[in-house]
């Protein structure tokens, strides 16, 4: 087997000092090869969130090593995390964090206008982006005149649109109904399974876990288990939605 895409080992986490000291991650150890779509579990305040946050470069961890591709991230600058992070992840969030004002297309475009990539390249990636998730046709209309199913659809475009490595999801269905959390859930996997996505997933419902291929559960900063998943939920053919 190929070297892990993401390694940690004996990553701590600490907040506040003293009598205030949190200790969110106790030395976590876990490996993530490419390809792999593995679903993070636990309850509040297990430490889930707190190594999603690491894994995502969005933090950093007090002690241990956060190898990325062979890369010591826990020594790189706020700036080098940042172009890490343009260059290899995309983000999910429960939330969606769309422009409001803005439409489809310019909300996809958004990770490409940081990189600073022209409007032509940015404007066909764009489209690309959500022609993959079924949302051709819907480029220029606004958040507002789109479903919660069509606005997490525009948000996971927004986070493949540049082609990453990994896509980081964070209760990617908690604001959803069951259908479109199971439609959004078999778009993750095809994303994963089709195009080489490695898919890491916080999520709490069970039901959502069961299409990932492995299971990592946190308990108090700390891993308490980590399986395999042997019989992963089967997606539901793709949803295309036209425009009306």
């Amino acid at each position: 087997m190929s070297d892990p895409l993401i390694q940690l080992r004996g990553v701590t986490k600490k907040y506040g000092s003293g009598v205030a000291e949190l200790m969110a991650l106790k030395g976590i150890d876990l490996d993530i090869h490419a390809g792999e779509f593995v679903a993070i579990m636990g309850p509040s305040g297990s430490g889930k969130s707190t190594a999603m946050n690491i894994l995502g470069c969005l933090d950093t961890p007090t002690g241990g090593q956060y190898l990325f591709k062979g890369a010591h991230v826990e020594s790189l600058s706020r700036d080098q995390r940042a172009r890490l992070r343009r260059r290899f992840l995309g983000f999910v969030f429960q939330g969606f964090n769309l422009l409001a004002r803005t439409s489809a297309q310019e909300n996809v475009e958004l990770p490409l206008l940081y990189r600073g990539d022209s409007a032509s390249v940015r404007r066909a990636a764009a489209t690309k982006a959500l022609q993959a998730v079924g949302l051709g046709g819907w480029e220029h209309h606004t958040p507002a005149e789109l479903s919660g199913g069509q606005q997490q659809r525009v948000a996971i475009a927004r986070a493949i649109v540049t082609e990453p490595a990994v896509v980081l999801a964070d209760e990617p269905t908690g604001n959803l109904d069951t259908q479109r959390s199971h439609e959004i859930m078999g778009l993750l996997m095809r994303l994963n399974q089709d195009h080489g996505i490695t898919v890491l997933m916080v999520t709490h419902e069970a039901d959502m876990a069961a299409y990932a291929q492995r299971m990592v559960h946190f308990i108090d900063g700390c891993i308490a288990s980590d399986e395999p998943n042997p019989h992963p939920t089967t997606a539901a053919p793709a949803a295309t939605e036209e425009a009306t």
